[in-house]
């Protein structure tokens, strides 16, 4: 499976074009007739091999870095133009390449600077460069496209329509309906992103601008590296690798507000202009949110943190990294308590570090993401609003035979059903897997199990990291074998007894979401 090595290419760095080697006739007679063979056949769809998505992904290449151009007509209902530029190197020997794409109009290809055969098989973008790419290769693909904000029937995600422009959903399997990619969370890479729109717009993405260093007290207009013909080129760059599903664009007529973070972070956050006044209360909060995460497991992992606050119904939050998503109405409609909106804001800032920094390694690891952000946001309910964990645990013993029975085990979700690929985000791997990070918790001791939450998001920092990985590690930490335990609680049909809590007892009936629970889904 595809994963950008632990010492990647600096954000601004670019792989050089493969040099053209000339063979001898009789060394190269083998090759080009294997190659000969591949290329007659079909072009076909292809994947990394995941449970949930099997056509997810592509084998043969490890994305070092995407470099994103769009340009918005400020219509948030016609196509964008785009060229995405793919820097990648080759993992084994390809007469083709797989690239995920499934919504938009491709105008060329080239591949190292020559142009390149395309086709489309299924969701997949099939290359055929001009020579055969080697394994060991480092290669620039570019991909001349449209991306398109109607949501093609009966797809999720990709590009969000707001009230005056745009913002990315890409989760899961949505960021190549926006852009061209290896898209899966198992590859991970460095991003440009260079966006074109009318003045009067602003872009912010995730990441910090180009132009701009550790200063966060400039004015939104030095976020901008070009001004012509009525229309600003913004540039933003990741100092972190990311996965695709969690890439941000947010295009419209927003304010953006900075402040500065604890050790100096620059936070910024976009809003709409017309509600700033209104959810600047709530802002205010994330340094402290960010401080008691902090406490918890460690430095924020990050060059920058902020919300992205959509003047849209999206019917969820989302961790895009460095700028979460949110509903504007969580902050402005009366109906929600202060206490359960904070702890949806601090339920994205901890995927921050589990699920962003630490990204899963197959999307059956999603429980490492959704139980973590649930654990940690329950615990500043209990911790500042006195709802206590205990409570809110043992409601979710209740329903975990049935979230099981209706999602699967936690380590183990049921395959979403076609066309509802968030369909995975269901109970069973929010409180349902912040119930099994509870019980070793009782089972291992609150010492040993803190060290471990510490120990995890520093070893797998800006990587990937397994189901497999955290037993081990669990194991490691408690010096204690938990595969028992593990196979238990995250595969089983049925919810294990609670370690220290003999009387907790599955109900019988469907019952409500466990007290404090998130909106499903709140991704």
């Amino acid at each position: 499976m595809p994963h950008t090595p632990r010492t990647p290419h600096p954000p601004t760095s670019r792989p050089r074009a493969r040099p053209r080697r000339l063979r001898a006739a009789a060394l190269l007679a083998p090759a080009v007739s294997v190659c000969l063979i591949a290329a007659s056949a079909p072009p076909s769809p292809l994947g990394v091999g995941d449970r949930l998505f099997p056509h997810l992904g592509n084998p043969g290449y490890d994305v070092a870095a995407y470099d994103l151009s769009f340009t918005y007509s400020g219509s948030n209902t016609k196509p964008l133009r785009a060229v995405t530029t793919i820097d990648a190197r080759i993992t084994a020997d390809l007469d083709r390449i797989n690239l995920d794409f499934a919504h938009g109009t491709v105008d060329s290809v080239t591949v190292d600077g020559e142009p390149a055969a395309f086709t489309t098989a299924g969701e997949d973008l099939v290359v055929t460069p001009a020579d055969p790419l080697d394994e060991d290769d480092r290669t620039r693909i570019t991909v001349r496209h449209t991306s398109d904000p109607a949501s093609p029937e009966g797809r999720e995600g990709g590009w969000v329509r707001t009230a005056d422009g745009l913002v990315m959903a890409n989760q899961a399997d949505a960021a190549h309906l926006v852009f061209p990619c290896n898209d899966h969370p198992s590859d991970k890479a460095y991003f440009t992103f260079r966006i074109t729109a009318p003045d009067g717009h602003t872009v912010v993405a995730s990441g910090l601008p180009a132009d701009r260093a550790d200063r966060a007290d400039r004015a939104d207009r030095a976020d901008q590296d070009g001004r012509a013909d009525g229309a600003t080129t913004w540039t933003y760059r990741t100092r972190h690798p990311m996965a695709t599903e969690l890439a941000q664009v947010s295009l419209g007529r927003t304010t953006v507000l900075r402040r500065t973070g604890p050790h100096g972070l620059p936070v910024r956050d976009v809003v709409p202009t017309r509600y700033r006044e209104a959810v600047e209360p709530w802002l205010e909060k994330t340094s402290g949110h960010i401080s008691w995460m902090e406490r918890k497991v460690g430095p924020y992992p990050f060059e920058t943190y902020g919300l992205l606050m959509a003047d849209a119904d999206t019917g969820f939050a989302l961790e895009t990294q460095t700028l979460s998503l949110f509903e504007r109405r969580l902050f402005t409609e009366p109906a929600y308590p202060e206490w359960y909106v904070e702890t949806i804001m601090v339920h994205e800032l901890a995927h921050q570090w589990f699920g962003d920094s630490v990204s899963p390694r197959t999307w059956s690891d999603l429980w490492l993401n959704e139980g973590h952000a649930t654990w940690y946001e329950a615990l500043y309910a209990e911790e500042k609003a006195d709802k206590p964990l205990a409570a809110r645990m043992k409601a979710a013993y209740g329903a975990s035979d049935r979230w099981r029975a209706t999602g699967g085990p936690p380590a183990e979700p049921k395959v979403p059903e076609p066309g509802r690929r968030t369909g995975i985000f269901r109970p069973n791997v929010y409180d349902g897997s912040a119930l099994v990070l509870y019980a070793l918790r009782q089972e291992i001791g609150r010492p040993a199990f803190e060290y471990l939450e510490r120990i995890w998001v520093t070893r797998h920092k800006d990587g990937v990291a397994s189901t497999s990985d955290f037993i081990r590690l669990a194991a490691e930490v408690s010096g204690r074998d938990l595969d028992g335990f593990f196979q238990a609680w995250l595969y089983g049909e049925k919810t294990p007894p609670m370690p220290g809590h003999p009387d907790w007892k599955p109900t019988r009936t469907d019952a409500e979401p466990a007290p404090g629970s998130t909106p499903a889904p709140n991704q």
